[in-house]
């Protein structure tokens, strides 16, 4: 993994700094919330595309050479070959209703290789960060480094989904269930938020379908800095988002990617 110069990584915490600044006084208050979705329901508030405004301005003006693409405002051409992307509210659904399982996403790649990811909870003033190596947690007690759990099997393994049938197709849905069945316990809910718990080392293993680019950008740095796997349902990278596995432990991943192709 590239390495990351002091000022860009300064740079990527002034991003989340910026998006959290805006973002904090609409939690829990009155706001107007827009539906994305003709056919269903996709919610963005004002404080999803502020964030996203606040980071670009920034990034505009002192890396004006660098892409970006958002989640509320697409993309931007740079003509660095680095490009920031960017998910202001993960869990937009968890932020209209009170709760604060969600997080700002801000990713750095550069030519395709993701440089640096955060996962921030501005509320909670919890920061995660993966980089070159390093992974850690930063609040106001200080810094903490990260690191998943040995989980060697997976009937001893805490395992995950955002919801349980909301993002699954039904042939995704059965294979989901498969793997939780054999597992110790599951548990529903966390957006970004519980892939930050996996690499803290509270959940072993996160299975997702239907993500976007900017949903696993930033994630996937957090989690392979601390020690963990993240691939698609058939154990290849993950490039662009999609069915997503991720797991704390190999051998835990291991089995539960079999089952969710026994089908």
């Amino acid at each position: 993994m590239a390495k990351i110069d002091s000022a860009t990584l300064a740079f990527a915490n002034r991003l989340a700094d910026a998006a959290g600044a805006v973002i904090r006084p609409f939690f829990r208050a009155a706001a107007g919330i827009a539906n994305k979705d003709k056919s269903g329901f996709d919610p963005v508030t004002e404080a999803d595309k502020s964030a996203e405004e606040a980071m670009r301005a920034l990034i505009r003006l002192e890396r004006p050479g660098d892409a970006i693409l958002g989640e509320e405002h697409g993309l931007e051409p740079g003509t660095s070959g680095r490009m920031w992307v960017l998910d202001p509210i993960d869990g937009t659904r968890a932020f209209i209703t009170g709760q604060p399982l969600w997080g700002t996403l801000i990713a750095l790649e550069e030519n395709g290789e993701r440089l640096i990811g955060i996962i921030d909870q501005p509320v909670l003033r919890e920061r995660f960060i993966g980089y070159a190596g390093t992974a850690e947690m930063r609040d106001p007690a200080g810094i903490h480094p990260l690191k998943v759990r040995v989980c060697a099997k997976l009937a001893d393994a805490v395992v995950s989904t955002t919801h349980p049938w909301g993002y699954f197709a039904e042939h995704e849905r059965a294979a989901f269930e498969r793997v939780a069945k054999s597992a110790r316990m599951s548990r529903f809910g966390g957006d970004c938020y519980g892939y930050a718990m996996l690499a803290s080392g509270h959940i072993d293993i996160i299975i997702e379908s239907q993500l976007k680019h900017w949903d696993v950008a930033a994630l996937i740095p957090v989690i392979e800095n601390a020690g963990g796997i993240v691939t698609d349902w058939e154990g290849a990278p993950v490039r662009d988002g999609g069915r997503i596995i991720a797991a704390g432990d190999a051998r835990a991943h291991g089995e539960a990617l079999a089952l969710l192709n026994a089908g």
